[in-house]
């Protein structure tokens, strides 16, 4: 579920929505109109998202070739204008000319 973050429409609010806080919600949950511990009015805020770089907590590389191989995927490189071949995976041809495909 995404993390949305709330800040006090008004000056009297309480110390959460005074600095704001964070609530994680379902994407269809109506947003808050109030603040859960002083009923003071909310606006939920705009913040930069998160974005997934591929690399686990662990160090790890979560696209790596073996890794997209274990899961099943298939990852083709661009070798040159309209030209792939495959690095990773067991599906598919090895090479393929992109202007080959259909639509």
């Amino acid at each position: 579920m995404p993390i949305y973050c709330y800040r006090q429409t008004e000056q009297n609010g309480c110390d959460l929505c005074r600095h704001g806080f964070e609530l994680r919600q379902k994407i269809t949950d109506v947003p808050l109109q109030h603040c859960p511990e002083c009923g003071v009015p909310v606006n939920k805020i705009i913040t930069a998202v998160h974005v997934h770089t591929g690399l686990t907590s662990g160090g790890g590389h979560t696209l790596s070739e073996k890794n997209i191989s274990k899961q099943g995927f298939t990852q083709y490189r661009k070798v040159g204008p309209g030209q792939y071949e495959k690095t990773a995976g067991k599906q598919g041809p090895d090479q393929f000319n992109a202007k080959d495909l259909k639509d």
